[in-house]
């Protein structure tokens, strides 16, 4: 029986319609093709843009297709020109993080054998690990809430157990499906910085007792700028890791800039009961109209989407479909012949999207 899923849309602000268009596209062709299952697309309005409008960066009326939604696709959001009074950044998906509590935040880090890298890679080393930043509390706990007076500056970092609780159980629960899918040895590393802060000895306190019930699973730890010298030096060994929200915000535009650059990052932010896919990079307004965005990014977090939908409502043909994307788009990056201009090429952002149909066998 054919599986539908409603799918909110935010096309975001400067370039995200301009990837978001060629991506809805490719997953409608796709599911075309699928007997097992539909998609329908609801466009939700948000962001900078819409803020200058009408002063509302996430109006009542889209959180609400937001919630109804089987999934979420988020385009890149933010105007460096248009900001709230207290001169933060317009940012409606750390606000749906928030609201949806979506506490996983999941960032792929893959290199394979052509793909342009700053790395000097050994022959017959490929790099495939996950980054799991939690998206909620940490260091981001007090945003736009921080007290600022003439002489100091405060911010609170949070880490609770409930939040952290789900978080580790979401890494090894990852671990082990990368496992079973030959992806990895089913390793979770915990990046912390235990040995300076209270906060992070609990935080490594809870990964351990949840690493406890996963004997079968390899657990290990690691300072934060240790972790970051490794992924440098030897990101082959990573499987999955798991941090706190500013680490991992930092840690993850390493991670894309060993895979070439942001506009090969893809991301989800994961919760018990919503998720959000979007690129990891910014809006590029700079070159918004031009045809000259990257999709990539875009279409990638489009096959994490397929990946935990088929997951999620045990549905394999749509799970295979996710794996066909990503490793179309890894293959049209690898040949190296369409790449647009952040990547060294000369494509248009349609020219890229249309190397994946291609590759896809979708015309």
């Amino acid at each position: 029986m054919k599986q539908n899923f409603d799918i909110a849309v935010f096309e975001g602000d400067g370039t995200g319609p301009e990837i978001t268009a060629p991506t809805v596209d490719i997953l409608m062709g796709m599911a075309h093709n699928n007997p097992a299952y539909s998609l329908s697309f609801k466009t939700a309005a948000a962001g900078a843009a819409h803020y200058a409008q009408t002063g509302e960066s996430l109006p009542d009326a889209s959180m609400a297709i937001a919630r109804a939604s089987d999934a979420i696709l988020l385009s890149a959001m933010g105007l460096p020109d248009v900001r709230y009074k207290d001169g933060t950044e317009i940012s409606p998906q750390i606000d749906l993080r928030k609201a949806l509590v979506l506490f996983a935040g999941v960032r792929p880090v893959t290199i394979k054998a052509g793909q342009p890298t700053p790395l000097n890679l050994p022959a017959g080393k490929d790099v495939d690990f996950v980054l799991i930043r939690e998206s909620t509390e940490g260091l981001f706990y007090t945003q736009g809430r921080g007290e600022v007076t003439k002489d100091e500056a405060r911010e609170t970092l949070l880490i609770t157990r409930d939040i952290s609780e789900k978080l580790f159980k979401f890494a090894f629960d990852l671990a082990k499906t990368r496992k079973d899918a030959g992806r990895g040895p089913g390793k979770v590393t915990c990046v912390d910085k235990a040995n300076v802060f209270r906060a992070f000895a609990f935080f490594r306190e809870m990964f351990d007792a949840e690493a406890a019930k996963h004997p079968d699973l390899i657990a290990d730890h690691a300072y934060v700028d240790a972790t970051a010298l490794w992924m440098v030096q030897k990101p082959w060994d990573f499987d999955v890791m798991v941090t706190e929200n500013m680490f991992g915000d930092i840690l993850s535009d390493l991670g894309a800039g060993l895979m070439g650059g942001l506009g090969l990052a893809p991301s989800a932010d994961i919760g018990l009961h919503n998720a959000v896919f979007q690129p990891c990079h910014g809006s590029a307004p700079d070159i918004a109209g031009q045809g000259a965005a990257n999709p990539m990014a875009m279409i990638l977090s489009a096959a994490m989407m397929l990946d935990w939908l088929g997951l999620r409502h045990d549905n394999p043909a749509m799970v295979a479909d996710g794996v066909r994307l990503r490793e179309a788009v890894e293959r049209v990056v690898s040949e190296g012949t369409v790449l647009t201009r952040d990547l060294g090429g000369i494509a248009s952002t349609s020219d890229a999207a249309s190397a994946v149909k291609r590759a896809l066998s979708l015309g």
